[in-house]
């Protein structure tokens, strides 16, 4: 009895019915469509965590220029593809990351409340300004009595306690504003209109569309203790997608310092694996700090150091540089990238998070 074809679902060839996959796709003939299977794939297309991960894993962290050499040989099945590698890597690292992020999130909203109630207290208490010892501990002692209802911190009393001695309290404020804050205070309580209150905080009337939305960002700032942990959530948010950007000026640097030898892709294959093992040794130092509270800050500063290290006999092997052409051209794309373009790309990444938070 002759065999049996049947057509191939995805690509529509025919094949002998008996087959288990496609022999010009490979894809599974009986794949039924389950909850599992559609989750099952999604880990296996983008993490990829089978054979091929391990293979990489380890090279990428213990040699140096490994696997980037290996791939422009030509072994592109073997070990994870840089990219992919690279995705994985950061994938894994901002979720890390994102603990630490909402950990300064509330950190920094207990700071601004902390600071506004500070001084709320103070602009309440001027009128009890005194040398009088007794009366100066009969305001502490109700402003203790009441410190579950106002939140009002130890060090915090101790501020007020000068104060209300007569003393000068010149103020480590979290936040400070340059402008009146009395009476932009009173303008927001009668709900005064934004335009008349920024013009109080100092902006000009022919101001700019930047200078009125720095203006109108500063008042949404001063108006809500939350904001400032908004605009760091926001920052953080944009790191991921500038990053695309960033790693290729990095293997476009080293494009330039390397223009005698091979295309931008080899470049690029380079950067996607040295940026792997930044990820990965980053998530390191986040897991170490996490089970490790007491995590030295010298083996912190030693395993940072690595990177350089580790980015010098890169180049080495991978661009078959002598040792001295290798610390030289690591210095300068480290100084290029690092002290030049990484500064470039927080200004504006900031000011991005500023005006769009």
């Amino acid at each position: 009895m002759p065999n049996q074809d049947i057509n191939c679902k995805n690509c529509e060839n025919k094949f002998d019915a008996n087959f288990e996959y496609c022999p010009h796709c490979g894809q599974k003939v009986n794949d039924k469509l389950t909850v599992g299977v559609l989750f099952s794939n999604t880990i296996k297309n983008y993490f990829s965590v089978d054979a091929r991960f391990f293979k990489s894993f380890f090279p990428l962290l213990l040699k140096p220029g490994y696997l980037p050499s290996k791939f422009i040989e030509g072994k592109r099945l073997l070990y994870l593809h840089p990219a992919q590698l690279y995705l994985f890597s950061s994938i894994v690292f901002f979720f890390l990351f994102s603990f630490k992020v909402s950990k300064q999130e509330r950190q920094i909203r207990e700071s601004v409340k902390s600071e506004k109630t500070l001084k709320q207290t103070i602009d309440s208490i001027k009128e009890y300004n005194t040398t009088d010892s007794l009366a100066a501990a009969t305001v502490i002692k109700k402003l203790k009595q009441s410190q579950d209802k106002t939140g009002l911190k130890d060090e915090e009393l101790a501020k007020l306690d000068s104060i209300i001695k007569g003393q000068n309290y010149k103020g480590d404020d979290f936040m400070t504003f340059g402008f009146n804050e009395s009476k932009v205070d009173s303008l927001i309580a009668i709900n005064a209109p934004d335009s008349l209150i920024t013009k109080e905080m100092g902006r000009k009337e022919d101001a700019g569309y930047f200078t009125k939305k720095a203006y109108t960002q500063v008042l949404k700032l001063y108006k809500d203790n939350g904001s400032l942990a908004s605009i760091l959530h926001s920052f953080y948010d944009t790191i991921p997608i500038a990053l695309f950007f960033l790693l290729p000026i990095f293997a476009f640097i080293l494009k330039i310092l390397f223009f005698n030898k091979n295309p931008f892709a080899y470049h690029l294959v380079f950067a996607f694996y040295y940026f792997s093992f930044l990820f990965s040794t980053f998530i390191i130092l986040l897991i170490m700090n996490y089970i490790w509270s007491g995590f030295p800050g010298f083996l912190q500063f030693l395993i940072v150091l690595s990177t350089f290290i580790y980015l010098c006999i890169a180049v080495k092997k991978f661009y078959n540089q002598s040792w001295i052409s290798s610390f030289l051209k690591s210095s300068l794309a480290t100084f290029i990238y690092f002290v030049i373009v990484i500064p470039i790309a927080i200004t504006i990444l900031s000011t991005f998070a500023f005006l769009a938070y």
